[in-house]
């Protein structure tokens, strides 16, 4: 009854322009997904996301600075403008099954939880995404071992997160770890998913590793970070990566 309540409660806050969708989405381990991060504002997002082919292998994230910026409005923004699967990058700590609700009754298909949170949350963060049809994704952004963690779970996630993270990426050195891909296949059937520094390179290489998920940001002028320019083409760039990755 609670599932059917927020479906319900999602479709009471769509903008009447918005449009149509299923309101569950599903990743499939035999495909390969590209996922485009936002992390400025809703003005980029709203300019540039009409550029985007609508594909079932493209998620649009909510970066977390976008969320911060925009809150729940921004998730319901881009599902106003965005058919497909949406990602709430809510790098939940704490707090994790009001945290689903929130995105999920704002539009977002998926959400993110830190790997280093405490079990407790991430058992509820799971336990709730599996609940209302959210697919869950533990971020393990600085965490040594992604396997144990795992380990300790009451289910595992639908999607691990290999995250080299933003201020890492121009340290030598650093690099996305698939080394965990295979360690984590042999105990459990979960996607995993490539973030940081992504480039075209840096996606052909996850994918020859074992990951079905490739993050790519939008990056704006000015900042550092491997991606996509905010000021070039990006749906064309999109298609490219796509081309890249399948």
């Amino acid at each position: 009854m609670l599932r059917g309540l927020l479906l319900k409660q999602i479709g009471s806050t769509m903008p009447e322009q918005s449009p149509s969708r299923t309101n569950e989405f599903t990743l499939h381990s035999k495909m390969r997904y590209l996922q485009l991060a936002f992390n400025e504002d809703w003005e980029q997002a709203r300019r540039i996301l009409p550029q985007i082919v609508q594909s079932e292998r493209i998620l649009i994230e909510a970066g977390t600075p976008y969320i911060k910026r925009e809150g729940m409005a921004g998730i319901r923004n881009i599902r106003s403008r965005w058919a497909g699967p949406i990602v709430a990058d809510l790098k939940t700590t704490d707090g994790g099954a009001e945290e689903v609700s929130m995105v999920r009754s704002a539009g977002a298909t998926a959400a993110t939880v830190m790997g280093s949170s405490p079990v407790e949350t991430l058992d509820r963060f799971i336990g709730l995404c599996d609940e209302l049809g959210v697919e869950s994704m533990i971020d393990m952004l600085g965490v040594p071992d992604p396997l144990k963690v795992l380990m300790h779970l009451k289910q595992p996630p639908r999607v691990v997160v290999l995250h080299r993270g933003r201020d890492e990426e121009t340290t030598r050195g650093k690099v996305i770890q698939y080394r965990h891909i295979s360690r984590l296949h042999s105990k459990f059937d979960v996607l995993i998913s490539a973030a940081g520094g992504v480039d075209l390179r840096e996606a052909r290489s996850a994918i020859f590793n074992g990951a079905s998920i490739v993050v790519v940001n939008i990056v704006s002028p000015g900042k550092p970070w491997q991606g996509i320019p905010a000021t070039g083409d990006v749906g064309e760039m999109a298609k490219q990566f796509l081309s890249t990755i399948e």
